[in-house]
């Protein structure tokens, strides 16, 4: 079976209708052959009958004693002129041969076969004699009217050589044709897989042309036969899928360059200007620190891009238990309290949800993010609000900060890597850019949903999370 799995397409197509051909064909000429034979029985049975009345009109007519061998058996001899190949035996009461056509010996016939009432097909037998081939019949007649105790046993033997000889070569001429036919089917046959499999090889080729250069590529399901439109639809969607992954590739690898040609700059910078001329140890000290903080966001960078990416290659990295999102918003209060006392905001935790089935560290990353990104963003004076809700069984956080409102075109962007609203600023005291590309991700893990809104001057970041739908998972 595994073999024949690997066998092309066009090669099992065609051995299938080729095996079907074949086995209609040789059906149907054993149907063919069969009526050729029933037919010629047929034949045959009604020339035997012609002689078997011919024998009992002479038998029915011959008043004499069935002693009286010799008048009876010169009738008998007249019987059946005409009628060439055709040979009978009759036998009297006693069992004496009464009359044997020349030629042909059917005493043996008429003794061992089982006397017929009637000449039909099913009671014909055959006999080979001498390289040649008879039907024969046995029939019980009975004698004239005032003779009508004499009883005869008459064996008819009509020559079948003719219609057998026909037959065998109506079978070869049969068999030619069969195998002339499956030749010509297995042809067409394979003719009409491969026709049929030239859009298969224009669309493989087609797809072998594209590179990575020309992933906008797609193919049109308008030029291809509807068989296969579900199958090129399936494989543009595919290739936007790979355009648009390879595309962010792309740019997040472009983003890494950028955002690490940046510290690496400033450190070769801040180097070569301490090596310029001899330094007291204080600005050593100072030169130390500054390239610290560089090594330090660094490597805060690279700890974000590889979570990034673990995240995003496995799953399983989740250590699934009950969160209360209440008791984790308390948590990141305390731990933040301060920073927002320094920039003068005020932290406030609204409403309440159900526990949801997730991974606290990782939930409590997600909401700090959002957390420290509303601070960092929220005027002196305001608060950034945590409310939780429970809609339709779904737990919602929503993290509302007062501020700039974000343009409409940016908003989309936002859980993007290293996307920042204004490019031409560099915040090293904010990140690299991937603390809300991080939040999405955690947040798709959880099988849940982020997103934003600005406007009024205010922004939300919503997170829902599928609390139940998540703890069936896990159950399963």
């Amino acid at each position: 079976m595994s073999r024949f799995r690997t066998t092309s397409l066009a090669f099992r197509v065609t051995a299938i209708v080729s095996i079907a051909t074949t086995l209609v064909f040789l059906a149907f000429g054993q149907i063919v052959v069969r009526s050729l034979h029933h037919h010629f029985a047929e034949q045959d049975a009604g020339e035997l009958a012609v002689v078997a009345d011919s024998v009992q009109r002479v038998l029915g007519t011959h008043s004499a004693s069935p002693g009286d061998v010799g008048t009876l058996a010169s009738r008998l001899a007249g019987a059946v002129a005409g009628h060439h190949g055709v040979y009978f035996y009759v036998a009297g009461a006693d069992g004496r041969a009464i009359y044997k056509s020349p030629g042909l010996d059917l005493t043996s016939v008429a003794h061992r076969q089982v006397p017929a009432e009637r000449v039909a097909v099913s009671f014909l037998q055959k006999l080979s004699v001498d390289g040649k081939t008879y039907r024969t019949i046995v029939l019980r007649m009975t004698g004239a009217p005032g003779n009508a105790e004499a009883t005869y046993r008459v064996a008819i033997a009509g020559n079948m050589d003719a219609h057998l000889h026909y037959i065998a070569r109506f079978q070869e001429t049969l068999w030619l044709t069969t195998v002339l036919m499956c030749a010509i089917a297995l042809l067409s046959a394979w003719l009409a897989v491969r026709q049929g499999h030239a859009p298969i090889r224009k669309i493989s080729a087609r797809i072998r042309s594209i590179t990575s250069s020309q992933l906008h590529v797609r193919l049109d399901p308008r030029d291809i036969p509807i068989e296969l439109v579900d199958l090129v639809d399936s494989f543009n969607d595919m290739l936007g899928q790979v355009e648009d992954g390879f595309q962010r590739l792309s740019n997040f690898s472009a983003d890494i360059a950028h955002e690490l040609r940046t510290p690496v700059t400033n450190l070769t910078t801040e180097t070569q200007v301490a090596l310029s001329k001899g330094r007291s140890v204080e600005e050593y000290r100072e030169i130390l620190y500054s390239n610290l903080e560089e090594f330090e966001r660094m490597s805060k960078m690279i700890s974000d891009m590889l979570f990034l990416a673990k995240a995003d290659n496995d799953p399983g990295i989740l250590a699934i238990g009950d969160v209360d999102l209440a008791e984790e918003v308390q948590r990141l209060f305390q731990f933040y309290d301060a920073w927002a006392d320094d920039k003068g905001v005020s932290l406030k935790l609204e409403g309440s949800s159900p526990k949801v089935k997730g991974d606290a560290l990782m939930l409590r990353r997600a909401l700090g993010n959002l957390l420290s990104n509303a601070i960092r963003h929220s005027p002196r004076g305001k608060s950034v609000r945590v409310r939780l809700d429970e809609v339709d069984g779904i737990a919602v956080v929503r993290v509302i900060n007062t501020g700039t409102e974000i343009a409409e075109e940016h908003l989309p962007k936002l859980f993007d890597r290293f996307y920042r609203v204004d490019p031409s600023r560099h915040r090293t005291d904010e990140g690299a850019g991937l603390g809300l590309a991080i939040v999405k991700s955690i947040v798709t893990l959880h099988h849940g949903k982020v997103s934003v809104s600005s406007k009024n001057s205010e922004t939300i970041f919503q997170i829902e999370f599928a609390g139940r739908q998540l703890a069936t998972n896990k159950s399963r």
